[in-house]
C-alpha cells in the first residue's frame, strides 16, 4: 500500500532568507508543521480547528524534529514539500518531509508528534491518548496494538 502524501508549493520569498541570501534554516521547521496541518487536512476533509473539535484533542504538538541542508534554496526559487506519516505508534507519529528544488532533495526533514488531550487527573495538563482507529483508517494505516509500544 502506497502511503499518503501531500505536496505543498512554496515560493521562497525575500524575508525567507538570511543575509547570505539562503533561506534562514527555521522556516524549513515553520514549512513543515504548515505541511503537518496540510497533510492532516487532506486526510481528514478538516481544517486544524474543526479536526481538534472532531476527535477531542488539545492538539498534535512536536516532541522531535530535524532536517539535513543538502542543498541550498534562494529567494524566488519554487520548491515542492511532500509529506507523509512514516510510522505510526499507539499515541503518536512521525512525519517524512521531503523539500525538493526541481528534481533535487534539497532538505528532508522529520518530526515526530503526540495525539494529545486534557488529563483527566489534572485538566491544566495534557498527556498522549491513542490514535482513534478512524483516523488510521483515513491514512490507510493499521491500528497500532501494545506491540508498538508507548507513544
Amino acid at each position: 500500500m502506497t502511503a499518503f502524501t501531500h505536496t505543498r508549493m512554496v515560493e521562497i520569498a525575500w524575508g525567507d532568507c538570511d543575509p547570505a541570501g539562503i533561506v534562514f534554516h527555521p522556516r524549513y521547521f515553520e514549512w513543515f508543521d504548515a505541511c503537518a496541518a496540510d497533510l492532516f487536512a487532506a486526510a481528514t476533509g478538516l481544517g486544524k480547528r474543526a479536526m481538534l473539535a472532531q476527535y477531542g484533542i488539545v492538539g498534535i504538538p512536536v516532541v522531535e524534529v530535524s532536517a539535513s541542508f543538502a542543498r541550498p534554496c534562494r529567494f524566488g526559487d519554487m520548491v515542492a514539500i511532500t509529506s507523509q506519516v512514516v510510522e505510526w505508534k499507539r499515541s503518536s507519529f512521525r512525519l517524512l518531509h521531503e523539500l525538493r528544488a526541481g528534481d533535487a532533495l534539497a532538505a528532508p526533514g522529520y518530526s515526530t508528534r503526540a495525539w494529545t488531550g486534557r488529563d483527566p487527573a489534572d485538566p491544566a495538563r495534557i498527556r498522549a491518548v491513542p490514535l482513534p482507529a478512524e483516523l488510521l483508517a483515513r491514512f490507510g494505516a493499521p491500528v497500532p496494538d501494545a506491540a508498538t509500544g508507548p507513544g
